[in-house]
């Protein structure tokens, strides 16, 4: 019976403490926030795009032993336009050999193909001559020229990949071993290729396109890059003009941008102290951590200033302020913490990270704003204007409250069909991700590779490992005829635009030691041909061209590596294990598709799987909290409606509007349970304090919530809808549909807040006090106040 009055005394007492000693409390804050944030300087940007994968994940650990046992295969690949549309003229050839040669200088590159310096084999006598398809090609005569197109266009390894269809682009593939030393070893050769082109372009009036996985990764940091320095600064603009519109205060507003500085730079030096490393998702931390630290400082400033106006000096305004908002704001705080952790469940580390440094921002933020935001006003001059900032605002809500409890009845009906229908419409939404679509269009990544993608080759690959289970195997006739199967059974497939493999080059050989007779373009017909064969063309070869990215050490294996034109995760999985089963019924193999796009093309689905866990454990704990602050079960129960029901309703919308779901879309159930139980925990604080303090009905308990913090429910979701909707500018897919999805979400619940959760307490609470609300003692200290509060509202 007295915990509810010792709850009270407590926040009383802290709140006289806080402002007793406000200088002791400025310089605490002070002092904490240099020593958090002196972790800053060890923060890192992690560009690799591996980073989105846990060490566990099975495509990951599939791909690594690939990288194990065949040649990286990270890359990038130029693709070369020439203005005159003849990529085999002498000047164009000449551009190719030059920018083959000098690629080679690249920092880190390991190998370099071209159509220059593809490894043409032919007869001459009983002798092999393997030689550079080009070479010094600026004397070539128009037939020599002839005969390099023709080749070109019909050997396998550059048809499709190095070369298109009617020989007007070509592409020159660089292989990078990149050391994994440190974090600069991306940008580095992206900065190296970009130099190349720029001096190639200008030097031979050709355009030159880049993309792969190299530029795949350092397009996740420059992304980033552009958003800190974009999107930050706009956020930061938007909030101190809602802020300052809202209570018309300069002390104030300086006030409200200290805490979210504060909390931002306390949240991201801790991150730095712990060893996390900012990738494109987690680099957005602090724009969320903006977006929620300046609520807690709307809900204390707002009544403050209400006290202010209601003829309460400044001080004891403040104490009042702490005193009524301490419990709410923690309790918020707290509940918001939980969503952004129960990202942990997350199968991409990124986004793991994210949910710690955001939750280490929210926490930072209650701290801030109950002691520095506190003492900073008692200390700063401010004073409230008689005319409210906020009226037409207030109206509103009055009049909404007006509404709801007269038709509560209507609104509950409509609201049950409404939610009905997007709920009805969750499965229209398909787990679908695609790494290229991560960009925006505006970024030269995503030009690039779309150019690419349309008018060379495709970016997504499959790599196969196909194992003949012996030493020197790869040259027994009955596996090369396995692998032969497979590969004309793959390039029947619509989404294949290239297949390369090692079948293809005994093929050859086996002509060229056959006189060139085209009639013995074939597979060789006895293991210990082929392996002749194979080792007089590799003795052959030039230093950095030679079979490792065909072949394992022991020749037991060779990988198979299919290129396939633009898709979705959905299309790329179907190929990817129908590729798996053909081997398996066919030829006995068993063999999956690994490569980066299919590791995202599974991470959406995995995600969603893992975060149910994460989303239902968040649901128990936040429901927990809730129920034991405001020590009813019922409301506690009847939390969950308005705290669930916005992310479902707004994956109904999302059904409609993208009805794609990836990875980060993934992330927002989890997040959304956090942000959005804030409003909800406000409005029920405020109407049981006035059933339990006042002794109110329903309907002048519902007024009162409205009429006290109806206005900075109504603002702090506007400031977090403006933040998401600032983060949904950002030109890095996983981050726009994040946030906008999440904004969505806050919308949702904004409604709900301010429709369906009155009327619910409506239906389910329009009799006198309960025996339950009742149970706590109704105290006067504050009633006239309160009663004040109501005649005055906010």
């Amino acid at each position: 019976m007295h915990s509810h009055d010792d709850k009270k005394e407590w926040a009383a007492r802290y709140a006289d403490w806080v402002i007793r000693w406000r200088w002791l409390v400025l310089l605490a804050a002070v002092v904490t926030v240099i020593m958090a944030a002196s972790g800053g300087r060890f923060i890192e940007f992690n560009n690799d795009y591996r980073v989105f994968f846990s060490k566990d994940n099975p495509q990951l650990q599939a791909f690594e032993r690939l990288q194990r046992t065949y040649t990286k295969s990270d890359n990038i690949l130029f693709a070369v336009v020439p203005p005159e549309g003849d990529a085999f003229s002498a000047d164009m050839l000449a551009a190719v050999e030059e920018l083959t040669e000098k690629a080679w200088h690249l920092p880190f590159a390991l190998r370099v193909d071209s159509v220059t310096n593809f490894q043409y084999t032919s007869a001459e006598g009983d002798d092999l001559l393997v030689r550079d398809l080009a070479e010094g090609a600026t004397a070539y005569s128009r037939e020599q020229l002839s005969k390099v197109k023709q080749v070109a266009l019909s050997e396998p390894f550059l048809a499709g990949q190095l070369v298109n269809s009617d020989g007007s682009i070509t592409g020159v593939n660089v292989t990078f071993q990149l050391p994994e030393k440190s974090m600069d070893e991306g940008p580095k050769a992206v900065a190296g290729a970009r130099a190349l082109v720029a001096e190639l372009e200008e030097k031979y009036g050709v355009k030159i396109h880049t993309t792969g996985t190299v530029m795949l990764f350092n397009a996740f940091f420059e992304s980033s890059m552009k958003d800190m320095g974009s999107l930050v600064p706009m956020m930061y603009g938007i909030i101190i003009l809602i802020t300052y519109l809202l209570v018309r205060s300069f002390t104030a507003t300086i006030a409200t941008t200290l805490v979210i500085i504060f909390s931002v730079l306390t949240a991201m030096g801790l991150a730095g102290h712990i060893g996390i490393k900012l990738t494109p998702p987690s680099s957005a931390a602090p724009t969320i951590i903006m977006t929620l630290a300046v609520a807690d400082s709307i809900h204390v400033l707002v009544t403050l200033f209400s006290g202010m106006r209601g003829q309460m000096n400044k001080i004891d305004a403040l104490k009042e302020s702490l005193r009524v908002n301490f419990g709410p704001i923690f309790l918020t705080s707290v509940t918001t913490a939980v969503g952004f952790l129960s990202m942990n469940f997350s199968d991409a580390p990124p986004m793991r990270d994210l949910g710690n440094i955001t939750a280490m921002g929210v926490m930072a933020a209650l701290v801030y704003s109950v002691t520095l935001l506190p003492a900073l006003m008692a200390i700063l001059p401010a004073r409230a204007h008689k005319k409210k900032s906020n009226g037409i605002i207030d109206s509103v809500t009055s009049s909404l409250a007006d509404f709801v409890i007269r038709r509560y009845k209507p609104v509950l009906a409509a609201a049950t069909v409404i939610s009905i229908t997007l709920l009805s419409l969750i499965p229209l939404n398909q787990l679908d991700d695609n790494f290229v679509s991560y960009f925006d269009e505006s970024t030269s990544f995503r030009q690039d590779t779309d150019f690419i993608n349309q008018n060379l080759s495709g970016v997504y690959q499959l790599q196969y490992s196909l194992d003949s289970g012996n030493t020197n195997g790869v040259s027994d006739p009955e596996f090369l005829n396995k692998v032969h199967s497979f590969v004309d059974w793959l390039r029947q497939q619509p989404e294949v635009t290239h297949v390369n493999t090692i079948s293809d080059t005994f093929h050859r050989l086996n002509k060229n030691l056959h006189g060139d007779d085209p009639d013995f373009y074939r597979l060789p017909e006895a293991s210990e041909l082929a392996a002749q064969y194979l080792l007089l063309y590799e003795l052959s070869l030039p230093y950095g061209l030679d079979l490792n990215n065909q072949l394992n050490v022991s020749k037991s294996s060779t990988q198979v590596i299919v290129t396939l034109e633009d898709m979705g995760s959905m299309q790329l999985r179907d190929v990817a294990e129908r590729g798996t089963h053909w081997l398996r019924e066919n030829t006995g193999i068993e063999s999956y598709g690994v490569g980066p796009a299919i590791m995202f093309a599974y991470i959406a689905e995995r995600n969603i799987k893992s975060m149910l866990v994460g989303t239902l454990i968040a649901i128990l704990v936040i429901s927990l909290l809730i129920t034991f602050a405001l020590r009813s079960l019922r409301l506690g129960a009847l939390s969950l409606i308005p705290n669930l029901l916005p992310a479902g309703l707004a994956f109904g919308l999302w059904g409609i509007l993208v009805a794609e779901v990836n990875v980060a879309v993934s992330m927002v159930v989890g997040m959304a349970l956090g942000i959005v139980v804030d409003d909800t925990v406000h409005f029920l604080s405020k109407y049981l304090r006035a059933r339990r303090e006042q002794g109110l009905d329903a309907e002048a308990a519902i007024r009162y919530a409205f009429s006290s913090v109806g206005v900075a429910i109504l603002v702090t979701s506007v400031i977090l809808i403006a933040g998401f909707s600032v983060l949904a500018q950002s030109s890095f897919g996983m981050n726009s549909n994040m946030a906008i999805l999440t904004a969505i979400s806050i919308l949702m619940a904004l409604i709900a807040d301010f429709t369906l959760l009155p009327a619910l307490l409506l239906w389910l609470d329009r009799n006198p006090p309960s025996e339950e609300l009742a149970s706590a003692p109704i105290t006067s200290s504050t009633n006239s106040e309160e009663k004040d509060y109501v005649r005055n509202p906010v």
